[in-house]
Formats: structure tokens, sequence, C-alpha cells
């Protein structure tokens, strides 16, 4: 256990660095003593700022045989460090792809750079088959076959979404590179690949024809050796920090911090792992700052995925809960990527539980934590409600008036949230017209201000709206649209259903509050609320 306190690696991906400038470093090594004696080609997606990068530049130093770095690891003593290969390492995370021609230049720069430092020289005037004569040169000089890493391999694809025809002319260009590792493996001891998105293998979708399609045109069609370890449950926190890592390595860092309140933030990200793990970056910021933020959500603008969300109509209350198989969670097509694969890839959402059913594997998804649930909802209300000037007045106001349990001015607060929004953003944006919109706008309010919230809450009869417990309370939510519901609809489904009683507590006040709406005037026009004291027998 860490007792004296170290440098915070904030922003370093360098192993060196961090391990001579005696860095706080979570000792991932045994993860690559295990890959590089079970398997010789791999694929790991994990989402932005999750340590894939410092993992590579690890097994850069590890083939390397730069043993100084790793006294007092866990692979020390298990590694034959006489033996030292070549890394061709190439890296896409730092530049823009956006600017027509650039994939090109850019990695041609790569190629001419390893080249001038390895002291090979080419004639080849296009990438795939200048990559190739290099691999194969590297062998041949050092007499040891070549490891490849390759850092966000999909980058280039990524930075042009909003472009499906750039980001297919990408797709293609990298395909054809990265189908050189195959045909290169004779020279090649190892290959780790890394990026943000998955990419299934050809075969991997057998049964389903659309996906059997994405499959054959998948940047690793040419690579089906490819061990995807993604999902693989051993492999979970190669990545990332676990609750065991924070009280063991950063101890130091804990005095003054709620331990509790680090995980409600903070943790919650799952691979299919038997443990959650933390995004360094977050953790890193908490420790350095000594405050909670959205640290990781603020370095990413998730405009494309909100625009996506919004185009698709899918609201906030459908996005807690999604379910998703192995084969739609690893889908990557650049014309139409599924909602679940797309929240699942960039880390908005994570694998809550594993559903068998039938002999094949379902994934049931939900937010990791408060951050990504607080900011993805905060971001969705500004598309929802059209960015109104007063929308975090509103959001303060809904805070002081649930703990004084107004009632009369939640109504009348909620119908100022709809009143806000401009006339002219409900005639240019078709999601108004879906009658969930209406719930979602609630929803992202509770949600944006860090609530307790569960939507779709199942019973034995049914299922509640919207539940939110706060401060000794919970609030059950029951959402009607008057021009497909009768008057007082809401409230009664409440009553009549019995969901408060999975709520009831000898010393919590339950209340049950119907919200109608109306797509013609475009508010709340009912809100009525019933409230059940501690021990009360109605409904």
């Amino acid at each position: 256990m860490t007792k004296t306190k170290r440098k915070l690696p904030i922003g370093i991906q360098t192993f060196r660095e961090i391990r001579e400038e005696d860095c706080y470093y979570v000792d991932k090594t045994a993860y690559a003593r295990r890959l590089a004696e079970r398997g010789k080609h791999y694929f790991l997606s994990r989402p932005r700022r999750f340590g894939k990068s410092l993992f590579l530049d690890t097994l850069k130093e590890l083939f390397e045989g730069n043993e100084a770095l790793f006294r007092g690891l866990k692979i020390h003593d298990h590694w034959d460090w006489s033996v030292r290969h070549p890394v061709l390492r190439l890296d896409f995370s730092g530049a823009s792809f956006r600017e027509p021609g650039h994939l090109n230049t850019n990695l041609m720069a790569q190629l001419s750079a390893i080249e001038r430092r390895a002291g090979v020289g080419s004639g080849h005037p296009t990438a795939p088959e200048r990559f190739g004569h290099l691999i194969e040169a590297l062998h041949e000089r050092a007499g040891q076959r070549v490891v490849v890493i390759v850092d966000e391999y999909d980058k280039p694809i990524l930075d042009v979404l909003e472009t499906p025809d750039v980001a297919a002319t990408h797709r293609d260009y990298l395909r054809g590179l990265y189908s050189v590792i195959k045909y290169s493996d004779a020279h090649i001891r190892f290959t780790f690949l890394t990026g943000v998105s998955r990419s299934p293998q050809r075969g991997s979708a057998r049964g389903n024809p659309s996906l059997e399609t994405a499959s054959k045109v998948s940047l690793f069609s040419g690579l089906n050796n490819l061990q995807d370890i993604t999902l693989d449950p051993r492999y979970s926190a190669v990545c990332g920090y676990t609750d065991a890592d924070l009280d063991a390595v950063f101890a130091p860092e804990l005095p003054g911090l709620d331990r509790a309140e680090i995980r409600e933030w903070y943790n919650g990200y799952n691979w299919r792992g038997e443990e959650r793990v933390y995004n360094p970056f977050d953790i890193l910021l908490l420790f350095e700052r000594r405050e909670f933020g959205a640290w990781w959500f603020e370095t990413g603008t998730p405009a494309f995925l909100i625009d996506t969300l919004m185009a698709r109509g899918v609201g906030s209350l459908d996005l807690d809960g999604m379910l998703g198989s192995d084969e739609l969670l690893s889908a990557f097509d650049v014309d139409d990527m599924a909602t679940e694969a797309l929240l699942f890839q960039t880390g908005y959402l994570t694998i809550r539980r594993t559903e068998p059913r039938g002999g094949r594997l379902f994934y049931r998804l939900g937010y990791p934590n408060r951050e990504v649930r607080q900011s993805l909802n905060e971001s969705l209300l500004r598309r929802l409600t059209g960015d109104a000037p007063r929308r975090m007045e509103h959001s303060a106001r809904l805070y002081d008036l649930l703990v004084a349990n107004d009632f009369e001015g939640l109504e009348t607060l909620f119908q100022a949230f709809f009143s806000s929004i401009p006339y002219e953003w409900h005639t240019r944006n078709d999601v108004a017209r879906y009658e969930g919109w209406y719930a979602s706008v609630f929803y992202s309010y509770f949600a944006g201000l860090g609530l307790d919230v569960t939507v779709e809450d199942s019973s034995s009869r049914g299922r509640l709206d919207m539940a939110v417990v706060f401060n000794d309370n919970a609030y059950l939510f029951e959402f009607k649209v008057v021009e497909t519901a009768a008057t007082g609809a809401a409230l009664a489904q409440l009553k009549a259903k019995g969901y408060a009683d999975k709520y009831r507590h000898p010393r919590r006040p339950i209340h049950l509050i119907g919200v109608e709406f109306s797509r013609e005037i475009r508010n709340v026009v009912a809100f009525e609320v019933e409230t059940l004291t501690p021990g009360s027998t109605r409904p």
C-alpha cells in the first residue's frame, strides 16, 4: 500500500515517465503477461481517456526489454529480459482527420518517422505496401519478430461520422492497411489494437443477415484471427481503476473525500467483469482538485451523439435499461450504427447485468455513474427544451421546492418548464411530436440535478413511469397525454396498481403524482398529488 503522496500522472500516457518520475501507477503488467503468453493478435475497445494509450506504451517498453522500468511490478520475475523485439507503433489519437486527404498524409508521416529512426528505406508509394515492407525489414534487421501496436485505430472514422461518405472512405482505406498485419504474420510476434468502437469479426453475426453484411465490411475483415477481448471478463479491468486499486495505490489521496460519494460519482463501468471500474481521468482530477465534477464528460462534447438521439426520437427515458446483444454492441457500421452500440462504445452506457436467453447472451445497459447520468441529461435537456435561458434557474428552483415538498410550486414550475420553450423550437424539431418527449423533459430535469431517479420501475402489477427518492421522501410519477387517456387516469393508475408498496418505509412519506400533458397546448394541464404518510394503509 502506498503510504506517501506521489505525483498524479494527469495527462501522462508514457509508461517510462510515470515510472521514472515516481508517479502513482496501477500495475497492469499481469494482464500484459497473460496476453503475451496466451495469444498473438488482440483488439480492445474502451471509451476515450480510459488508459488505453498508457497500456499500449507499457506493452512497448515491455517488448523492447526495458527491464529497469518494471522492477517491483508483477511481471518482472516472469519475463525474459534478454529478448528485445522491435516495436512498430501507429498512433491516430493526436490528429484530426476532418480535412480531406489528411489520413493518408498523417499515416505516411508516421511511417516515415519510424523508417528514419530504424534506418530503413522504402520505395513503395502507397501505405499498405510501405507498412508491410517496414514490418519485414524490422524483423530482418533485429533478428526478432515485430510487435505491432495501433492506438485509436478508428479515430479517422469517428472524426467524420457526421459525413458517412467520408467515413466510409476512411474505413476502406484503413481496412487495406490493417489487412497487412495478417499477411505479415510470419514477421510478427504480437499485435494489439485499441479504439473506441468495436468491429465484428467475419461470421460473428451468423444467422443475422444484416449483421453478416456489416461483418463483411468490417475494418478487420482481412484480419480474422484478431481476438476481441473487449467483453472478456478476464480483461475487464485491463484499463481503469478498481475499488481495490484506489484503496491500495491511492490511499494517501483519500483522506478528506467521502468514499461512498467517490463510488456514486465515478464507479460503475463494466465489461462483464466481477468488479466495476473507475475512469482514471476522473479519479486523478478528483484527487488534484479535491472536489467532485464531471471531469471526463466535460473533455468531450457529445454533440454528434445528442444530434443522433434527437434525430432518432430517442428520449432520455429510453436510455437507462436498454437491451443489447454481443453482436449488436459490436456493430460498427458507418451507415447505420445502432443506438445501443453508439452509447455503449462511447461510454455513456455500460453493462449493468447479463441476461441469458435461449442460448444467447444479452446485456442490460445503464448509466455507469452519477457523472454520466447527470451530465448527459443536462446535455439532452438543452436540446429537449431548446436551451431556454431560464433552464438553470428552473433546475435550482426544482431542488428547493422538493426540499420543501411544495407541490403547488412544483406544478407552477413544471408549467414554466414547457412555457419557456419557444414556439419556433416546436415547429423545427420533430422530437416534440413524440409523446415520450414530455416525460423525458421531466426526467432530465431530475436526473440533471443528480437525484436518485428510476424509470420504468417494474413490479408484479406493472411498470411505474418514474420514481424519485430524495430527502427521505419517495415521489412516484405517472405520465399521461390527455388526448389519449381519460382525465385523472395518471393518478388513478398509480393507486390502482399499488406502486407505492415497493417504496413503503416506516419513516418515509410517499407522494403519488399524476401528471397529464396536452400535445395541443404543449404543456402540463393536470397535476394531482396524493401523499401517503408512513404507516398509511391507503393504496
